[in-house]
């Protein structure tokens, strides 16, 4: 947001200097990125008339002049501007005058023809970059006047940084506010009179969006002189803001956007048929904007629109046939409230931003519209001419926004500051930002003012009490802390202790965007419904990730084509999964990610060439579960995700819950991605691992243990972990371990059997386990496999 400083003191005037007033600035939150002089060094420039001006005899493009300066004798300038001519009210830099870059002036003949002077440029004077001719000055300016007076040029144009929740402030009465706050002067009161109408020409308005538009005036102005003179100072203030001059009535919508931080568009009358629509475009609809280009819209992007075609992209740009041109008798004025989300993204979308949109994706006041409407009108009639109509006002009242209403404790603003401000200070700072208040047992009761609707939270009235008191008065402290060592539940396993076992293993971390490429994702997880970011930094990044497998494989691609061929990775990040159970409609897991490729071990001669494979992953992970202190609550089941292998991928289960996934990328993905090697992937909620259990000491048993063995033949898809499950289940207290030592496949046992050999470790805590005893342990083991996978006992 630029602006000058002169016209920032015509709303607040207070007795400091500009250094200061930017120190101020930036200390309330406002940035100042630049500060520059408005024209050049130089003196000597005063105001002329020509009074004559005739073709010099020897140069074809040169004309001598007569300047009347208000002196008894005018001056011959000899001058080669080419809107030179008689009558014209001039910048005549006098003998004597010194230029920027000491650029000194002098009488000299030029052609043979005498010149006293020098008729300027604006860039000659090094106030902008228009060189195309001499500066040309109303009428009414006082001859021999000193131009830098006369143009108001000891002046600086600041240049301040707009955070996002600080709209109000990309109008100068906005930071006037913030200055009057800071130094608790009086600003100039924002008092706009109501221009009457005299036509009652109205025009029908149709919004078929209403939370979109919750409020949208119009107003017919007809004959008006659309080639009116903008008043030099209107072209100055629009100049210090960064705008350029177009035409009169232009010039007012862009002088409003710069005071009071109000975007307002004018349309011609005559190419409006039958009223306005506010409405959402359809998908595929054209328009040609006022930049020449054409764009393709989708339904998304809200329009203004007549019955027949769109005018124009509401709060973002006019299109180029309803636009005010040379020939604009009547104008239609149009002052809105656009909902912020409803333009967020849009303008970006067709490779546009504008002041406008900048300003509605950041939120205008709610309550303005009326304000600027009779603003722009009063301007429209004095600069040109014309008659008004009524307003015209469709305004939904439930869908604008509201005016918080907030409390604020007397302890949460001295614990979140450190340091104790004067009741009356901070109610009173609250009523110079506008705020309402009422103050009673130590809690204020604040209603934020409508042009403020990014104060939500007690926090956010901390920070504004805080800034416009000002941080350097707050005296600097040695900080107290009181060390209080929290406790910790023995149970509970730390992040860090995962991600150290996992550096160990040779995994390093990773850290890969929430953003994704919905491509990508549509790949991996091709039924499950994602996120999509309203204004995303990319088309390559416009979705919320659901898992991390997205980023962690757009990283081993990464390095593969960096001649990186073995990677361990891993990382530990928040997915976002649509669940309209969850506030918001989004629900956030906390989940551990990894990915593995290439070979198993590093390169060396005393080791084998072996690519990592299903079950070195399977390896990783149960040396995480090893943390937890019940593995044998952990089961690995068949898998059936898409993205994984079909024949080498399982879902991981803890307690019969399922916690994540892990295998083989599916090659058909490996493929899509271009992933050059066979890639493994795991992903497991963090939140399902996160408590381990406590060992409980016991009694050593004083008896012996006996093991005995058996050899069962079951089918080639019974999972050898329901075998040992099914066993620890029958067996009771006394069977207190069970371990699976042999598979054997091939002769004698059928094509699709396997045999199981399993050690079964008896003991008791009380006596010697009888061979009675033992026998029957065993033998209900045998049954319970028989009933459950009709097992054969292998002689």
């Amino acid at each position: 947001m630029k602006f000058s400083e002169s016209w920032l003191r015509e709303w607040i005037n207070p007795e400091i200097s500009s250094s200061t007033l930017a120190d101020q600035l930036t200390m309330a939150g406002l940035e100042v990125d630049d500060i520059e002089k408005v024209a050049g060094d130089f003196s000597g420039v005063v105001v002329g008339k020509i009074i004559e001006c005739m073709q010099h005899p020897n140069a074809d493009k040169l004309r001598i002049t007569k300047v009347d300066i208000g002196k008894a004798k005018p001056l011959n300038i000899v001058c080669g501007a080419p809107n030179c001519r008689q009558g014209l009210t001039v910048a005549c830099a006098t003998v004597g005058a010194v230029l920027p870059g000491d650029f000194k002036i002098k009488a000299a003949k030029l052609r043979g023809e005498p010149s006293e002077g020098m008729l300027c440029s604006y860039s000659e004077l090094g106030i902008s970059d228009e060189h195309n001719g001499i500066i040309e000055l109303p009428d009414d300016a006082p001859l021999g006047m000193d131009i830098r007076n006369y143009l108001k040029l000891n002046d600086v144009i600041i240049d301040i940084s707009v955070t996002p929740n600080r709209a109000d402030c990309f109008g100068i009465v906005g930071i006037a506010r913030d200055i009057s706050a800071v130094n608790n002067v009086v600003m100039k009161e924002l008092k706009v009179d109501s221009v009457p109408a005299t036509i009652t020409d109205t025009l029908p308005v149709q919004v078929d969006e209403p939370k979109a538009a919750p409020r949208y005036l119009g107003r017919i102005i007809k004959n008006i002189n659309v080639n009116a003179t903008t008043p030099l100072w209107m072209k100055e203030k629009l100049r210090r803001g960064g705008i350029r001059s177009i035409d009169a009535v232009v010039d007012i919508t862009n002088y409003l956007l710069l005071e009071l931080g109000h975007p307002m568009h004018a349309f011609d009358l005559a190419q409006i048929e039958n009223g306005i629509v506010v409405r959402y475009a359809k998908e595929n609809e054209k328009l040609v904007l006022l930049n020449g280009n054409e764009v393709k819209l989708n339904d998304k992007t809200l329009v203004i629109a007549d019955h027949k075609k769109i005018l124009a992209l509401a709060g973002i740009m006019g299109g180029e046939k309803s636009g005010v041109t040379k020939s604009t008798k009547n104008v239609f004025l149009e002052s809105a409230f656009f909902n912020p989300l409803t333009i967020t993204g849009r303008a970006r979308e067709y490779g546009l931003h504008t002041d406008a949109s900048h300003r509605y994706e950041r939120g205008v006041d709610p309550l303005l519209q009326f304000t600027a409407m009779e603003r722009a009108s009063q301007l429209l009639i004095d600069i040109c001419g014309g008659e008004v109509g009524p307003i015209i006002d469709i305004t939904h009242q439930n869908e604008l926004p509201t005016q918080a209403t907030i409390e604020l404790h007397r302890n949460k603003i001295d614990r979140l500051i450190g340091y104790e401000i004067e009741t009356k200070k901070i109610s009173d700072i609250l009523i110079r930002l506008g705020c309402e208040v009422e103050y009673n047992n130590n809690v204020w009761i604040v209603k934020s003012p409508s042009w403020r609707f990014d104060l939500h939270i007690e926090e956010d009235l901390v920070e504004e009490v805080v800034r416009i008191y000002g941080y350097n008065n707050i005296p600097n402290a040695n900080l107290k802390i009181e060390s209080v060592m929290k406790p910790k539940p023995e149970s509970q396993i730390s992040l860090r202790r995962i991600k150290d076992l996992l550096v160990d293993k040779g995994y390093q971390e990773a850290v890969t965007y929430s953003f994704v490429d919905p491509k990508i994702q549509q790949i991996l997880h091709p039924e499950q419904a994602e996120i999509k970011l309203p204004n995303p930094i990319s088309s390559e990044m416009s979705v919320m990730r659901l898992s991390l497998w997205s980023g962690l494989l757009d990283a081993v691609l990464y390095n593969q084509n960096r001649q990186q061929t073995r990677i361990r990775l891993f990382e530990t990040g928040l997915c976002f999964i649509p669940d309209e159970n969850c506030e918001f409609g989004v629900r956030q897991e906390l989940t551990l990610s990894g990915v593995v490729s290439g070979s198993l071990y590093e390169e060396h001669w005393q080791l084998p060439k072996k690519d990592v494979d299903f079950y070195d992953l399977k390896g990783d992970l149960e040396t995480i579960f090893s943390l937890l202190g019940n593995t044998e609550q952990v089961q690995f089941k068949r898998a059936n995700l898409s993205a994984l292998h079909p024949g080498q991928s399982a879902a991981i289960y803890l307690n019969e819950e399922p916690i994540g996934y892990f295998g083989v990328l599916h090659p058909e993905i490996e493929k899509k991605l271009s992933l050059n090697s066979k890639t493994l992937v795991f992903e497991i909620n963090l939140a399902k691992i996160s408590q381990k259990r406590v060992p409980v000491a016991h009694d050593l048993s004083k008896y012996p243990s006996n093991k005995r063995d058996i050899a069962i033949i079951v089918s080639k898809t019974t999972p050898a972990a329901d075998i040992i499950s099914e066993c620890i289940k029958a067996g009771g207290e006394q069977l207190i371990k069970v371990n699976l030592f042999d598979v054997y496949t091939g002769e004698n046992i059928k094509e699709d059997q396997k045999s199981l050999a399993i050690s079964l470790i008896l003991q008791d805590k009380s006596r010697t386990l009888e061979e009675e005893d033992i026998t029957n342990i065993v033998s209900k083991c045998i049954i319970a496999l028989q009933n459950r996978f009709k097992a054969l006992l292998r002689e």
